[in-house]
């Protein structure tokens, strides 16, 4: 193909992008996994299914949903996915990291940060921070289990402070698709298989409303030298989508407070934002 026919390839290409880039949208497509409480599940009780539907108000447009567990090659098998002469099942993912390479990632919409978990009445009262945690005995923090989930910060967080045998493993990816991000506090932690946990705070937060008893305390962790908890968290669209990621930027700002009044209903831990977002 000489040049001229080159160029006017790519051009056509450009072209059949943009349009369809600019072709008016009949709903806001949604990429989720349909069993990751606090965040989504097929019934839309999470945190992105109620922020969809804000944005889906505010476009006039029906939320669908197009779901796949959130394991290994999640952004492939959604976002990314499109089989020939068909659209995207979905446009837009409501929670990766800031800066998160797989996605044109927007602003960040909330920060949170990794907690520690303890269950009230079993020998941690009163902890109210990570430095009072460190403080104690350090017989008696050789002897508690600590529930971590594998190439998390709390593996490194253990180690620096010498209570690496403290630390009880879960694998961050299960393979059983009835799994979900809080079991470990729902049945191990509550159940006095393990006395305490370190996990991501808007699953502290969740799981610390839904267990009434016993009463879950939830002790947001500051990052540290080393060790860094705390992460901003952002949306995520297809790349070359400029319009669109606007769009949902927009949507972002003009929504923030209820965005935040969802956060605070699902006891997520919150942060400032900050202008680099990560």
């Amino acid at each position: 193909m000489n040049t001229r026919a080159l160029a006017a390839a790519a051009l056509a290409l450009a072209c059949a992008a943009a349009s369809a880039q600019e072709a008016p949208r009949k709903a806001l497509k949604v990429c989720q996994d349909p069993n990751n409480l606090p965040f989504s599940n097929e019934r839309g009780e999470g945190i992105e299914n109620r922020i969809a539907e804000v944005f889906g108000k505010a476009l006039g447009l029906p939320v669908t949903y197009y779901a796949f567990p959130q394991r290994m090659n999640f952004i492939r098998n959604t976002l990314r996915y499109k089989l020939p002469g068909q659209d995207y099942p979905c446009d837009v993912v409501l929670g990766v990291p800031a800066g998160f390479e797989q996605v044109s990632a927007t602003k960040p919409y909330y920060r949170s940060t990794y907690a520690l978990v303890y269950a009230a009445g079993r020998n941690l009262d009163g902890v109210a921070s990570g430095e009072q945690f460190l403080a104690l005995d350090r017989e008696r923090l050789a002897k508690l289990r600590i529930g971590l989930y594998d190439r998390s910060p709390a593996s490194a967080w253990l180690a620096k402070h010498g209570l690496v045998d403290s630390g009880v493993p879960y694998p961050i990816l299960s393979p059983d698709p009835d799994n979900y991000p809080g079991q470990m506090l729902e049945r191990d932690l509550a159940g006095g298989k393990i006395d305490a946990a370190i996990v991501w705070g808007p699953i502290a937060g969740f799981v610390a409303q839904r267990v009434k008893a016993p009463k879950l305390v939830v002790v947001p962790l500051a990052s540290e030298p080393g060790v860094r908890f705390d992460y901003a968290i952002a949306m995520g669209v297809r790349y070359g989508e400029r319009e669109w990621k606007q769009q949902v930027e927009q949507l972002i700002d003009s929504h923030q407070g209820e965005i935040r009044q969802i956060l605070q209903s699902y006891g997520v831990p919150l942060l400032e934002t900050d202008a680099g977002g990560k």
